[in-house]
């Protein structure tokens, strides 16, 4: 027997069953899943963290490689340079960097000697210039090293000829103390005509970075430490492993994962262990690849599972709850809506059937005045109908392109009418969004010209720098369409007084500046130049600049000052004011085409001082021509000079050595201190050299006040150039003798008395 069933009833087990098995079993599926799709995104998460903290360290790296890199490639130029002249110039520029970087601790260079002594062969040997800190006082040391062969960490860098991050060793001042002070030195290559010749390093400690990487704690109990390319734990938020390799530090992991060999080839991976508590541990590593350095460094992240995936437990209850209450909630939808469509609706099916031909009119009215459901039916069907031809109309008006048009929404719930307006406004949006497209491809264009353009203007001028700014600030005047400009550049001719200096103008108030000099620091242009960024304002003062035209002055609308620097650093600031406030394209248009200004400014300075110091070279090298001659002639005179030298110091010698046979001589310092005796003194006294030598002229003298008196003017009329003689009496032997001294002061080159030398005869023979 067939079961008929009424439409609700129908509607109710058909839907609302295959409904709720569907969802059933998709909510299942979901929930089976989503706990391991929720894991993985965690661990993605976790080694993202991991991969920005590491991008944080590999900042660090580069901006100090960069400083290393920057000086190897600017002092190429020592060859070109005499000896005395780069020495300075070097330390010049290493004093003022180790100044602005306190992190460094010593700035050294090393040039090898086959490049840097002509005629020299060996592959080893070089000199080295040795900047460093010492408490708050920069010292530094000329030496030569090498001279035996290169040592191995250096012997590997200068092979390899790349820039280069060395391992972490201790910084031997910290020798002794229970904390640990690792050291880092960053190296860059020098290379002269394709060669090895040099090396610029800085020597810098890890604490910087060790600080950073204890403070890297994205979740409770988590933490963060730095490895070494060879494996080396340079940071670490437990001290007792810092310096450690990994493998002493972490045995197990080191045999089961390889984790130096991967730290050296700069692999991302991670893997989970547990802890001695049971904890389950996520375990990233992230490497960091600093410039053109070979040897990564890895940022590792240690995170707790359970932390982690708190959330996706909390997701997971909380998708359980959303899925059963929108399984009520189809369930009572459905029973609402089966409840409607069950209501009388045969009376109005041939109607229904015109309407889904197509038709629409008037004609299609139907009257029902049952007072039921089906009255409503009838009612809501007729009122369906007049929407339905409103909606037609309306929708012929849009196809027309009449966006304006209107539709009276035949209630909230009228869902054809909201897509219709719907796609009204998309349509209008589109039409908008269009417009819009061409606006901002004409700004492109605009903008792309304009780099063109100045590009050229860049290229055509670089080697006159005032031609240069002359060009650039008319065009760029024009080309955004202000009134009036000015171009600021940095004069650090007087590196104890720099200033920023009017260097070109266009339509300019001169009344604004009578002057064309502005301190560091001074005004807009100096406040501009100091914070590096770019200064707009629409709100102009009155008494700050006007702009002159043929009918007078007036205000400026806005006006623009932006820091023409590159890489970090300014050179010089350009101002612009005009009737018309710039439009945020316009703005980074100048901010780009400065970056350009700025890049070949420098290069143009560059250029002139490069070719100032050749010209300084070639004047050098003639001057040095002609001294050689003079030096030639001088030698010449030399060599007959030291012939007449070595005459008179034979005769000198043979004269001293007939002093000594006949006359006791001592030599006294300064402070009456014995430096030296003849063997004639000393027969005399009869007491051993080293006895004498060392011991006081007061030696065995008693003085009364009026003598000590005496005797110190005595040594002052010495030391300051008279000569004096004296009658002493010594006992020797047994016996006393009376001997006549002459005390002789003795001038250096520069007639300074240094020393006083005493010949002393026995009275007995000038009496004989």
């Amino acid at each position: 027997m067939k079961c008929k069933l009424k439409i609700r009833q129908k509607i109710l087990l058909y839907i609302l069953g295959a409904t709720g098995l569907f969802y059933i079993a998709c909510v299942g599926y979901i929930l089976i899943t989503s706990r391991q799709t929720i894991y993985k995104e965690a661990m993605e998460k976790t080694q993202l963290t991991a991969e920005v903290s590491a991008k944080e360290v590999t900042a660090i790296f580069e901006r100090e490689l960069s400083l290393v890199r920057t000086l190897s490639q600017a002092l190429t130029v020592y060859q070109e340079l005499p000896q005395e002249q780069w020495h300075k110039l070097f330390l010049d520029m290493y004093l003022p960097v180790l100044r602005e970087n306190p992190q460094i601790y010593s700035l050294w260079d090393s040039w090898e000697y086959k490049y840097y002594i002509p005629g020299y062969t060996n592959d080893f040997g070089r000199f080295v210039i040795t900047t460093w800190r010492e408490g708050s006082q920069l010292k530094w040391l000329y030496d030569e090293r090498s001279m035996e062969g290169d040592p191995p960490i250096y012997g590997v860098f200068k092979r390899n000829g790349v820039e280069a991050i060395w391992e972490p060793y201790v910084d031997q001042v910290t020798k002794g103390k229970a904390e640990v002070k690792l050291m880092i030195t960053y190296a860059s290559p020098v290379y002269v005509n394709s060669e090895f010749a040099g090396a610029i390093a800085t020597d810098v400690g890890l604490d910087n970075l060790q600080e950073m990487v204890s403070k890297i704690k994205p979740v409770t109990g988590s933490y963060a430490y730095l490895v070494s390319n060879s494996g080396i734990i340079a940071g670490h938020p437990n001290k007792e492993f810092i310096f450690k390799k990994i493998a002493d530090a972490y045995p197990a992991d080191e045999k089961k994962y390889q984790l130096t060999e991967r730290i050296a080839k700069g692999e991302k991976f991670n893997y989970t262990i547990k802890d001695s508590s049971g904890r389950e541990h996520l375990i990233c590593y992230s490497p960091i690849v600093a410039g053109k350095v070979k040897t990564p460094w890895a940022l590792v992240l240690s995170t707790p599972v359970d932390v982690i995936m708190a959330q996706a437990r909390h997701t997971l209850w909380v998708s359980i709850i959303v899925s059963l209450l929108g399984l009520i909630a189809i369930t009572l939808v459905l029973l609402f809506v089966s409840g409607n469509l069950t209501r009388p609706i045969k009376k109005i099916t041939e109607a229904l059937k015109r309407l889904a031909r197509g038709e629409i009119s008037e004609e299609l009215m139907v009257s029902i005045n049952s007072g039921d459901e089906i009255e409503e039916m009838a009612v809501a069907f007729n009122t369906s109908l007049s929407g339905l031809h409103h909606k037609t109309l309306f929708a012929n008006d849009i196809g027309k392109g009449n966006y304006a048009t209107q539709l009276e929404l035949l209630s909230e719930a009228d869902v054809l009418g909201k897509s219709l307006i719907t796609m009204r406004d998309s349509l209008k949006n589109a039409a908008k969004e269009e417009e819009n497209r061409k606006l901002e491809d004409q700004k492109r264009s605009w903008a792309n010209e304009g780099h063109a353009h100045f590009g050229e203007i860049l290229r055509q001028n670089n080697n006159d720098l005032q031609k240069l700014c002359d060009n650039v600030i008319i065009s760029l005047v024009k080309y955004v369409g202000a009134n009036q400009g000015g171009i600021f550049l940095l004069n650090d001719d007087d590196k104890m007084h720099p200033f920023f200096e009017l260097i070109s103008a266009y339509a300019w108030d001169r009344k604004k500046y009578m002057t064309k000099q502005i301190e560091l620091g001074e005004g807009l242009v100096g406040a501009c130049a100091m914070e590096k960024e770019t200064i707009f304002l629409t709100e102009v003062p009155d008494d700050y600049v006007n702009i002159t035209s043929g009918l007078g002055e007036a205000n400026p609308r806005c006006v623009i000052l932006v820091p023409l620097k590159h890489e970090d650093e300014v050179v010089g600031v350009v101002e612009m004011a005009s009737f018309k406030v710039l439009e945020k394209h316009e703005v980074e248009f100048i901010e780009k085409v400065a970056e350009s200004i700025a890049s070949t400014i420098l290069s143009v300075k560059i250029n002139a001082r490069t070719k100032m110091l050749l010209e300084q070279s070639q004047m050098q090298a003639e001057e040095m021509k002609a001294q050689e001659e003079e030096m030639r002639q001088n030698m010449e005179e030399l060599q007959a000079t030291q012939e007449e030298v070595s005459r008179k110091s034979g005769e000198i010698e043979e004269f001293m050595n007939s002093i000594n046979s006949t006359a006791y001589v001592v030599e006294y310092d300064l402070g009456g201190n014995v430096i030296n005796v003849n063997d004639s003194y000393i027969r005399l006294v009869g007491v051993p050299r080293e006895q004498i030598i060392g011991s006081h002229h007061t030696q065995n003298l008693i003085l009364n006040d009026k003598q000590k008196k005496e005797y110190g003017t005595f040594w002052e009329n010495l030391k300051a150039g008279v000569s004096k003689k004296l009658r002493t009496t010594i006992t020797s032997g047994g016996r006393s003798i009376e001997l006549l001294e002459t005390y002789i002061p003795v001038r250096d080159v520069d007639g300074k008395v240094f020393k006083v030398m005493k010949l002393a005869f026995e009275v007995n023979e000038f009496q004989q």
